[in-house]
C-alpha cells in the first residue's frame, strides 16, 4: 500500500476565504470599470446593455468598492492582532534576505548558479505582489473616494484633485488587471500550479521546491514536539 504524502497546511479557511472574497470584489470592479473607461468599444457598450445601463453598471462597482473597503480594514485588523497579540513574524515584509534572493534568482536563470535561492514561507515574487495589491488598493480606494464624492472633496482640496485622481484612478486599475494576468498567472497557475487557495495545503515536494526554508522549520517543529512530550 502506498503511503499517503504528507501534506503542510499553508492557508486556513479564513484566509482562503479572504482571497476568494478578493478576487470576486476585484473582477467585479475590474470588469464595471474598463467598461466605463472603454465605453464606446462594442464589448463595453454589450456589458453596460447586460448589466442595465451606466447607472447599474455604477452602482455595481462601488458596492464593490464598499466591500473592498470593509475587507481591507477586517485584513489590517487581522494583521494587527496577528503580530500584536499572537506574536506572529511579519513574513510579508521585504528584507535583505529578499534583496540577496532577487540576485541569486537572477544568477540561477542566467545558468551562473546551480541551485534556486532557498527561501522561506514567503518568496520575494510573493511578497512583491503582496506590496503592490496593498499599495494599488489604496490608490484605488483613495481617487475612487474622490471620483465619488467629488464636491465633497473638493470642499477642502482644489478642484484639480479631480481630474488628476480619474487619471491615476484609471491608469493604476489598468495596471493592476495587468499585474494579476501577466505576474500572478504565470507564478501561480503557469510556471507550477498552487492548487493552496483551494486545498489549503502543499506537498512536501511543493514545500521542497518552493518554501525549503519554512519545510525544514516545520519538520524541525514536529520532530521536537514528540520529544517535549516524552
Amino acid at each position: 500500500m502506498m503511503e499517503h504524502e504528507r501534506r503542510f497546511l499553508r492557508f486556513t479557511r479564513a484566509y482562503r476565504a479572504e482571497h476568494w472574497l478578493l478576487v470576486l470584489v476585484f473582477t467585479t470592479l475590474a470588469i464595471t470599470g474598463l467598461v466605463q473607461k472603454f465605453a464606446q468599444n462594442e464589448i463595453s457598450f454589450a456589458l453596460i446593455n447586460a448589466l442595465g445601463g451606466i447607472e447599474h453598471v455604477r452602482i455595481i462597482h462601488r458596492i464593490a468598492a464598499t466591500t473592498l473597503i470593509l475587507e481591507t480594514i477586517y485584513h489590517i485588523g487581522r494583521i494587527g492582532y496577528n503580530l500584536i497579540v499572537r506574536h506572529f513574524k511579519p513574513d510579508l515584509m521585504l528584507g535583505l534576505d529578499d534583496l540577496r534572493n532577487i540576485v541569486r534568482a537572477i544568477q540561477y536563470n542566467l545558468g551562473r548558479r546551480e541551485q534556486r535561492p532557498q527561501q522561506g514561507r514567503y518568496t520575494f515574487e510573493e511578497k512583491f505582489e503582496y506590496i503592490a495589491l496593498v499599495w494599488g488598493t489604496i490608490v484605488m480606494i483613495a481617487t475612487g473616494f474622490v471620483l465619488w464624492k467629488p464636491i465633497a472633496v473638493t470642499e477642502t482640496l482644489p478642484g484639480e484633485f479631480v481630474p488628476a485622481a480619474k487619471a491615476v484612478h484609471s491608469g493604476e486599475a489598468l495596471l493592476a488587471v495587468l499585474a494579476i494576468i501577466v505576474w500572478h498567472m504565470y507564478h501561480v497557475h503557469i510556471r507550477r500550479f498552487n492548487k493552496s487557495m483551494f486545498t489549503g495545503s502543499l506537498s512536501e515536494e511543493e514545500m521542497r521546491e518552493e518554501h525549503p526554508l519554512e519545510l525544514a522549520e516545520r519538520v524541525a517543529e514536529s520532530e521536537a514536539a514528540p520529544r517535549r512530550d516524552r
